[in-house]
């Protein structure tokens, strides 16, 4: 039976009629990634974006074959993990895609349950429920595939006080450069290969349980040389969020192409990560390193009050501020949105962040694609991949 969940994750209310209440989830967990080096890759995460020290795994702990850091800014925790031998699976991973996203974990009530109701609708099981267990008390985790490689793990903490997960020590670091003002997982953006997208869109309604409330096709999501097409999926009460987007035939080859070729197959393309001041966000990342892509023309902030109608009235940020910063603005009947997009973070052109702050809007930015896309065209020009 199907049932009515109300969404409030931007203090708003959102009827998803199709939701189903099979498979409740409290928020995202953590994000772990597979990468080559994760003592660097944390000192990069730290300097650049202002995540903290929180918990280790590796040798020290009676861990033989990998190193884990996790660090933690507000209610984002990210996981990097490394191979420490040769025949360590974690290597096929990293020589197929590069440093990218192994595991989106999800926080839920009964990992058992969510695995069993799960699996049983048509997942792939990746690990069957475990318990994990140290002085702090017992973690109860479980996964099952979805695109790719990449795994959804359920996280059940509900009997656990401690400062991560068993077999993690707390972190203590002299090095904890301030945070920037990130505050959770928005959204999490996944690439999937030609004519694949539908297949995934009901993947997560079939063994999810969730609804595809906004979709965008290649009329909508095209500039004059690529497109693509892309469906939102979201659980029923709002708080996971994953569009997912497939190449469309174009003029030249669009990124997603691009992050598929180099990637090696479907993945996390990009995290959108929130903040409650974009400005001064953006400004300290800047400040840091972080490179973003190259702003729109002036024409695109010269249009933004007709574009931005009655929500224009409520806006407070500074038109010349946001123009300097490459900050782009968008609205929908709700309210506006404030966003901007990195460059990729690493040598291959695949995993790259976003910045978002919510003004009421619900939506991704559409009234963005094309300045967005046409950014992405002038880099992947530069990488000679358009």
């Amino acid at each position: 039976m199907k049932k009515e969940v109300k969404s409030v994750e931007f203090g708003l209310e959102k009827i998803f009629e199709g939701a189903q209440d099979f498979l409740p989830l409290f928020g995202t967990d953590y994000v772990e990634f597979y990468v080559g080096n994760a003592k660097q890759a944390a000192h990069f995460y730290k300097t650049a974006f202002g995540f903290q020290s929180l918990a280790y795994s590796g040798l020290e702990t009676g861990v033989r074959d990998r190193a884990s850091y996790v660090l933690v800014q507000d209610k984002i925790r990210i996981v990097l993990t490394t191979p420490l031998t040769a025949d360590s699976p974690l290597n096929d991973h990293i020589v197929k895609h590069g440093d990218g996203i192994k595991i989106v974990a999800l926080w839920v009530e009964d990992a058992r349950k969510s695995y069993e109701e799960t699996v049983s609708r048509g997942a792939k099981s990746y690990m069957e429920p475990t318990v994990e267990t140290d002085e702090f008390g017992e973690v109860v985790r479980a996964g099952i595939y979805t695109y790719g490689e990449t795994v959804h793990m359920f996280v059940e903490r509900k009997n656990y006080t401690g400062t991560f997960l068993p077999g993690y020590v707390e972190w203590k670091s002299d090095y904890n450069p301030e945070p920037v003002g990130l505050k959770y997982i928005d959204h999490m953006v996944g690439n999937v290969g030609w004519n694949e997208m539908d297949t995934w869109v009901k993947w997560y309604e079939d063994v999810m349980g969730f609804v595809n409330f906004l979709s965008f096709d290649d009329k909508q999501i095209h500039t004059e040389y690529s497109a693509l097409m892309s469906k939102v999926m979201s659980n029923g009460n709002g708080r996971i969020k994953f569009p997912i987007n497939e190449p469309a035939e174009g003029a030249k080859r669009s990124q997603i192409e691009e992050y598929l070729d180099f990637y090696g197959g479907p993945g996390i393309q990009h995290i959108a990560v929130a903040t409650d001041d974009i400005i001064t966000t953006v400004t300290q990342l800047r400040a840091r390193g972080v490179e973003f892509l190259s702003a729109p023309p002036h024409s695109y902030y010269e249009a933004i009050p007709a574009r931005l109608g009655e929500h224009m009235e409520m806006m407070h940020e500074d038109m010349n501020e946001l123009e300097k910063l490459a900050i782009m603005i968008d609205a929908d009947e709700e309210g506006y949105l404030l966003q901007i997009f990195t460059k990729p973070v690493e040598d291959r052109p695949t995993l790259f962040f976003e910045i978002i702050q919510r003004m009421g809007a619900r939506g991704f930015g559409a009234g963005n694609f094309k300045a967005l896309f046409e950014s992405i065209e002038r880099e992947q020009e530069k990488r000679g991949t358009l």
